[in-house]
């Protein structure tokens, strides 16, 4: 076989192969993707999850320990949003809730006692932060939700739930008549999120209070 027709051979087998490597290299990359948005959906759902259960636990008051409390709270200070007020204009959420008679955990699991409360009120929080540690200048991909609640000194403390939070909103939702009929109030939660490249992801749901009126 001469020189020339082993480089025609090569030449078709190479034009053979090199669709077959464009295919197979889009299918890692929309793997990839996949693997990467089925994660950031993953974290989301758990984010929102523990925002809709301090929601609908903003305001109980158990029997015993409302007895004992003097102060009576404005039912305003159970529940509070501050827009604005983090990275990128996200807003945060403050929630304020007394402890039942069964086992209750704070946004990150930690099993709340009463030295972690405060006026005996449980504190939990949601808001996002630049991502620490990341010197300024460089590109990062979102902010970090962070969780607060109290430490046993009743001492306000944050834990990164999730990075790659671009945007938190939260609204209160209206009928036509105001509140619903039924004096709960309802909260849309918006999370946008990006892996700081291709990905970019809204996802949102709405929680009702179960103890305001």
């Amino acid at each position: 076989m001469s020189l020339l027709e082993c480089l025609v051979g090569i030449a078709l087998c190479m034009a053979l192969l090199n669709p077959l490597l464009k295919t197979s290299a889009e299918l890692v990359t929309k793997q990839i993707q996949y693997e990467k948005t089925q994660a950031l959906i993953s974290e989301g759902d758990r984010a929102l999850e523990l925002m809709g259960r301090a929601i609908r636990i903003a305001g109980y008051s158990n029997i015993r320990a409302h007895q004992v409390r003097s102060k009576k709270l404005n039912t305003q200070e159970f529940i509070q949003i501050q827009k604005k007020s983090g990275y990128r204009s996200s807003d945060s959420l403050t929630i304020k809730h007394g402890l039942s008679d069964g086992i209750d955990f704070d946004c990150i699991g930690n099993v709340l006692t009463q030295d972690r409360t405060k006026n005996q009120l449980a504190h939990q929080g949601f808001l996002v932060e630049r991502q620490a540690g990341m010197p300024k200048g460089v590109k990062v991909n979102g902010g970090s939700l962070k969780c607060q609640s109290l430490d046993r000194q009743g001492r306000i403390q944050n834990t990164t739930l999730m990075n790659g939070v671009n945007l938190l909103t939260i609204e209160e939702m209206y009928s036509s008549q105001g509140r619903t009929d039924s004096g709960q109030r309802i909260y849309r939660v918006v999370l946008q999120m990006t892996d700081g490249h291709l990905l970019h992801l809204d996802m949102e749901r709405s929680f009702a209070t179960r103890n305001l009126l």
